[in-house]
């Protein structure tokens, strides 16, 4: 495993993403990608996988202190008391006693930004979350985060199709980390000639070799979602090999300014 030292914390630089894992399905996959070795498990309260994804945890047997688990509170629920209810509830639901990383699940015009990350604040005082953190923050947004307090992670859309060199850019010189979702272009990249050619030196796939190509990027993180175990071993199979830095540019050179998840809601980027 590779680590991203933030802000003094160790970090798994490749994780779990569970976005549309539920039910029993989800408790098996978390259960078996804490087996192939994830320690860093990402979901959402807007997921409403929350209990299956700690029940999961629970039935693996391993030690709360060898995981590092995000989730999030989504956009309409960023007030105070809607933003506390929700990590409670969040809380209550993985039942894991603390959150490594609570994120405000997108920005919300509507809501001071001072006032959400002031409640979180108080999360962090009682001990139920470890680190504050955000989602989908543009730079500007980003550098407005920063002026109320230590801002951990910022997760986004990050892949060879999508560019985020200014807000990598920020991250790094800040310390903040930069975790990638969707981070293999929602199966695109395994059409890729590029891809193809540099997976076949190494004797990997694709989406093995953009992983790497992410977890090679100072404080940058990825989260891919795999549905069955072949694919969760697949994508944890990426620590063997090192790309070169002209596959590196190689890679970089394959943007597009491609977003893939761009909702209604969504600010201007």
């Amino acid at each position: 495993m590779i680590f991203q030292s933030i802000q003094g914390t160790k970090v798994p630089a490749l994780g779990f993403g569970t976005w549309k894992l539920n039910g029993l399905p989800c408790e098996e996959a978390v259960q078996e990608a804490i087996d192939i070795g994830y320690r860093h498990i990402d979901t959402a309260a807007m997921y409403g996988n929350e209990e299956y994804v700690g029940n999961g945890i629970q039935l693996s047997g391993i030690a709360r202190n060898e995981l590092f688990v995000t989730s999030k509170v989504w956009h309409t629920h960023l007030s105070k008391e809607k933003l506390r209810s929700s990590a409670e509830d969040s809380l209550r639901k993985l039942n894991i006693g603390y959150l490594d990383l609570l994120l405000i699940h997108w920005p919300n015009p509507d809501v001071p930004l001072e006032e959400s990350i002031g409640a979180m604040l108080e999360l962090q005082q009682e001990g139920k979350i470890r680190h504050i953190g955000v989602s989908n923050f543009s730079t500007t947004l980003l550098q407005k985060a920063l002026q109320f307090t230590a801002i951990f992670c910022n997760q986004v859309e990050y892949h060879p199709y999508l560019s985020q060199k200014p807000l990598l850019d920020l991250c790094q010189q800040q310390g903040i980390l930069l975790t990638a979702y969707a981070p293999v272009a929602h199966g695109e990249v395994m059409h890729d000639p590029v891809l193809q050619e540099i997976g076949k030196k190494y004797g990997k796939s694709p989406i093995q070799v953009t992983l790497r190509w992410l977890l090679h990027q100072p404080f940058v993180a990825a989260i891919p979602k795999a549905g069955s175990n072949t694919h969760r071993k697949n994508n944890f199979d990426i620590f063997d090999f090192t790309l070169k830095e002209e596959e590196m540019q190689a890679i970089f050179k394959l943007n597009r300014n491609s977003r893939m998840v761009n909702p209604s809601w969504a600010h201007e980027w």
